[in-house]
């Protein structure tokens, strides 16, 4: 006799087919309001990583590269007066180095780096590649700083935060000014981040391997003496990174063993070279400026102000709470709140480094360049911060978006500016290329330039800066300053002068009064440019 559907036996299920059904109607319990989904997890992440998410976030990185490499490339302006400079002292180093030509100048007594170093370097491309070449140097520099960040934040917390952090940092103004400008900064900050991330990735191995971070950042402040600026926050990096891990007795060991080998490197580099002038001139005892406050931190606001903003709301994020959707799976313990809160003060308090330094100096030289060297130390976190404002699951994408484009456009625009702060040397350049010679004397507010772009047609040896003089007069008397240059023009010493209208230098307004009044020479000509601040002319003066 057959039975009804309402007394039917349904066959026993497995009990991997229980649980799936069980999970099923977990998913489909009715509501009044509706069907609701079982508590979502804080993180979809895994805590080991799958190849698939390894490949992709190495693919979105590369896109990162390659606009950060765009964002680089699409300033385009004649040499600044500084690469100028370091081009043609590192061609003078290594005709000295290689051939044995006498070196003029004394380079090494106002350098802000080893003119040994960087400006050698920078020169061996510029024989090959030219300034482009010189540029790309720097291009390479700042594009490993952005795949260091990536590595070390990624070890910090994951791939996401990671992603973010490279994302804020690729796009900054400073990252894509130094991305295409042959100075010291971009290898100095590659060194610095080489360094950060060698002490982030031998935290848990032997301290000796530590140690590889010793020569490393020595290198950073032989490149650039400022760099010594950021030399302790690599150090407690490389403290509490390891204390996380190893306890902390251990990452003290490997604190202090780092700071002993990077001091004597150093030392036995300063004994060795005699730059301790250099470094007082231009770094430790640099003269005072005269830039109000006010304006040096309306600018640090301008050109850095949104990614710190974001990099201490992540931060504090973070010290509220350690486990988030963007660290699934701390290998170990997870860190505590002290711990936290050690990391978020040391990282964005080093992108204030530089600021407060020259906020007590009232200059703001090199300040769009400098704090870009901060912003690397706060990135991590302000990857973070976009990462937590964005949610679990990217719940709210809306404020990446709106984080990005902001940060974008204004990077863009604020580099711009900067790249293009100086004129355009074309038209001086040809109209100073007619009166050169071998045994000519010329004298220029800006004679880097030219000296650069004339190349062989000239010697940096054949000019002289409105700055100081060495002169001695026909009468015999030895002179400096004001009166070296008024004798110097009275006794029409100078082949060629060059006096910038718009941004005098040194003693240019002297010699332009003594001009004006002399009767040995005369204006041959003006060259009109442009520049960011405004428009003016060179003036150009030969004897009578």
């Amino acid at each position: 006799m057959e039975q009804n559907d309402s007394t039917m036996q349904l066959p026993v299920a497995r009990p991997k087919a229980r649980r799936r059904v069980a999970e099923t109607m977990q998913l489909r319990v009715l509501r009044p309001g509706g069907y609701t989904l079982r508590p979502v997890p804080d993180s979809g992440w895994s805590a080991q990583a799958s190849s698939r998410r390894v490949w992709v976030s190495r693919l979105v990185l590369l896109a990162l590269l390659v606009m950060q490499t765009a964002l680089s490339l699409r300033l385009q302006n004649t040499a600044f007066e500084d690469e100028a400079l370091y081009l043609f002292a590192g061609h003078a180093e290594l005709g000295h180095l290689l051939h044995g030509t006498r070196l003029y100048g004394g380079f090494e007594s106002y350098f802000s780096g080893a003119p040994v170093l960087y400006p050698v370097l920078a020169a061996a491309v510029d024989s090959v590649f030219g300034l482009a070449g010189a540029r790309a140097l720097s291009l390479a520099c700042m594009l490993g700083c952005t795949s260091l960040l990536y590595a070390l934040t990624r070890r910090l917390f994951n791939e996401r935060a990671g992603l973010c952090a490279a994302g804020v940092f690729a796009i900054a103004q400073s990252t894509a000014f130094m991305g295409n400008f042959a100075t010291y900064d971009a290898l100095a900050l590659f060194l610095l981040a080489l360094a950060a991330w060698v002490v982030v990735r031998t935290s848990d191995a032997h301290p000796l391997l530590t140690l590889l971070a010793a020569p490393v950042a020595a290198l950073a402040v032989a490149v650039k003496y400022a760099s010594a600026l950021y030399l302790p926050t690599v150090v407690l990096l490389c403290v509490l990174t390891a204390y996380q891990r190893r306890g902390l007795p251990r990452a003290l060991v490997r604190g202090v063993l780092l700071c002993v080998v990077t001091a004597a490197l150093l030392g036995a580099g300063l004994y060795a070279s005699g730059y301790l002038a250099a470094i007082q001139s231009t770094t430790t005892a640099r003269a005072a400026g005269t830039t109000p406050s006010g304006q040096i931190l309306r600018d640090c606001a301008r050109w850095g102000g949104l990614a710190v903003a974001v990099a201490l709301v992540g931060a504090f994020s973070y010290v509220r709470t350690g486990r988030m959707s963007e660290m699934p799976g701390w290998r170990g313990n997870l860190p505590g709140a002290r711990w936290r809160s050690a990391l978020g003060l040391l990282l964005v308090g080093t992108a204030l480094l530089a600021p407060a330094y020259q906020l007590h100096l009232h200059t703001e030289v090199s300040l769009h360049k400098h704090i870009g060297y901060g912003l690397f130390f706060a990135a991590p976190l302000a990857g973070v911060g976009v990462t937590r404002l964005m949610g679990a699951h990217f719940k709210y994408p809306q404020w990446a978006i709106f984080l990005g484009v902001v940060l974008l456009s204004s990077g863009m625009s604020q580099a711009y500016d900067n790249f293009h702060a100086w004129p355009d040397s074309r038209g001086l350049v040809a109209a100073v290329r007619p009166y050169v010679n071998a045994h000519g004397r010329y004298l220029a507010d800006t004679y880097e330039v030219p000296v650069y772009e004339l190349g062989k047609d000239t010697s940096y040896q054949q000019w002289n800066s409105t700055y100081t003089i060495d002169y001695t007069a026909r009468s015999g008397r030895h002179l400096t300053g004001a009166a070296g240059f008024k004798a110097a023009v009275a006794d029409r010493h100078f082949t060629l002068i060059v006096l910038d209208r718009g941004n005098p230098t040194g003693e240019s307004t002297t010699v332009r009064a003594a001009l004006v009044h002399s009767t040995g020479y005369r204006l041959i000509g003006t060259v009109p440019y442009a520049a960011g601040w405004g428009s003016s002319r060179f003036e150009l003066w030969a004897p009578s």
